[in-house]
């Protein structure tokens, strides 16, 4: 009994621990976070903390009726540094991807707890879920979450569409120049979970640059996101002249890069996403 206790505890302490390795403390008294990461910052919101998020980026755009009243502090990588120091926050939450490792190193002599993360796959929802939810006392609603994932997920996984063999996409982020993922982000990993193999480029950037003619014959179909470059239907022909009988898709770049409460939304919509070309291909 003892022996379980105690595993139960080791658990918990690990929930605390951020990617950089640091160990969080249980927050006590008044909490003011700061969040630089739009999609954690719908996280905040989902775990009830909304009234202490003092502080968010122009980007940090979900939940609207809840944020709209938070003070901007610049963009994920154009902060505000004095702003924040205004703002005297006790937590700040950054990500490795969206935030520069100098704003972060210039916000840590005046924010007592700087919370760092960094999901490389559809499953890191669920400890970050924990982390939020342990450092801030609601454990109760990070497991709430965990569990709803979970069914998302698990629905995924009987997907009739996961009989179909695995398509090779280009997924394109930006244009002039032409941006794509490596395999070894969220993005790539999520899209992994539904049948989709991401293009990789040789190049060892986690968002390289690239010339469609790099991936003729190597793919089967090519999927704009709508952010960061909101791709649009003009850009469809664009990309079917470059590279022909190459069937080309706009796909919702929040629904595959965003993590926290958005990713639960993510899996149900990809999966009709993949069905539906699935489908497709079948007829």
């Amino acid at each position: 009994m003892i022996g379980n206790e105690f595993r139960e505890i080791a658990v918990i302490e690990r929930s605390r621990v951020d990617h950089a390795g640091t160990q969080h403390a249980r927050a006590t008294g008044p909490v003011r976070i700061v969040s630089l990461v739009p999609s954690l910052t719908e996280l905040v919101c989902a775990l009830g903390l909304a009234d202490d998020l003092v502080g968010r980026t122009g980007f940090c755009i979900h939940p609207r009726e809840l944020v709209r009243r938070v003070p901007k502090v610049g963009g994920t990588k154009t902060v505000d540094i004095e702003a924040i120091r205004a703002l005297a926050p006790t937590h700040l939450i950054v990500n490795v991807d969206e935030n520069r490792l100098e704003t972060v190193e210039a916000l840590r002599p005046f924010v007592p707890s700087i919370i760092v993360t960094h999901p490389l796959g559809p499953l890191d929802n669920l400890p970050l879920y924990r982390l939020l939810g342990g450092i801030f006392n609601c454990d109760a609603r990070a497991e709430a979450l965990c569990r709803e994932f979970m069914a998302a997920y698990a629905g995924r996984l009987s997907s009739d569409g996961m009989s179909e063999p695995c398509a090779r996409v280009l997924y394109l982020i930006w244009r002039e120049p032409w941006m794509t993922i490596s395999r070894d982000t969220y993005i790539s990993r999520t899209l992994a979970a539904f049948g989709w193999q991401t293009w990789s480029s040789s190049k060892p950037e986690r968002y390289p640059e690239l010339q469609l003619a790099d991936c003729s014959g190597a793919i089967d179909r090519v999927l704009l996101s709508s952010e960061p470059y909101a791709f649009r239907e003009k850009h469809v022909a664009e990309i079917e002249h470059a590279l022909p009988g190459v069937p080309v898709d706009l796909i919702d770049g929040e629904m595959v890069s965003w993590y926290g409460p958005r990713a639960i939304e993510g899996l149900r919509y990809l999966d009709a996403f993949t069905a539906a070309r699935h489908t497709l291909r079948r007829n």
